[in-house]
């Protein structure tokens, strides 16, 4: 196995260990502030186990079919419903999903993909614990890093994207963390504030 890819990693994956051995479907959320490692994670543990893992980026609604006062209110600019209905529904009854992904820099979906029934299925990004998803997460993470971290790691990572990070999508996030504080709701919690986090 891999060496874990921050601190504190070690225990996500002894709980999605246990997830996958169980009888019944399960799903593994893990939400948090853009750059704190959410994908990382996520990636890091696809390695280690048989799962699915599903991105919360794919599933941002189309601007046609946002409500006119999205921005006001936390995750309206998510198609909870699609992921619920189309996605984790079907994981969770151990049948086969498929989905089509939304690119939002193309404007459009992208071709179907297939997710066959397996014992755990891992959510991850921004918004994966909103209460509007209303699914029966077996075990919630949460990560954070501080805020001059995170600005370091977005401005590496999004280069000259990265002022749309800061004007925009970093206020509509903490917007979400405020309002509905999904960290409270946690089993595991960590803040990875000087990790190496890619």
């Amino acid at each position: 196995m891999s060496a874990a890819v921050f601190p504190g990693a070690e225990a996500v994956l002894a709980a999605a260990r246990l997830l996958a051995g169980g009888a019944a479907p399960a799903l593994l959320a893990i939400d948090g502030r853009c750059g704190s490692g959410k994908s990382t994670l996520a990636a890091w543990l696809a390695e280690q186990l048989p799962c699915n893992l599903v991105h919360m980026d794919d599933f941002y609604l189309p601007m046609d079919r946002r409500r006119p006062d999205w921005a006001e209110h936390p995750g309206a600019n998510m198609d909870f419903a699609r992921l619920r209905a189309q996605v984790l529904a079907p994981l969770l009854a151990g049948q086969e999903a498929a989905y089509r992904a939304y690119a939002c820099r193309r404007g459009e979906l992208l071709p179907a993909v297939a997710l066959p029934p397996r014992p755990l299925t891992i959510v991850e990004g921004s918004y994966a614990l909103h209460p509007a998803l209303d699914v029966p997460y077996a075990c919630r993470v949460f990560l954070t890093c501080a805020p001059a971290c995170q600005r370091a790691r977005l401005q590496k990572r999004e280069g000259g994207r990265y002022p749309a990070f800061a004007q925009r999508w970093i206020p509509l996030e903490e917007g979400y963390l405020a309002a509905e504080h999904p960290e409270r709701g946690c089993d595991i919690v960590l803040d990875t504030t000087g990790a190496a986090v890619v």
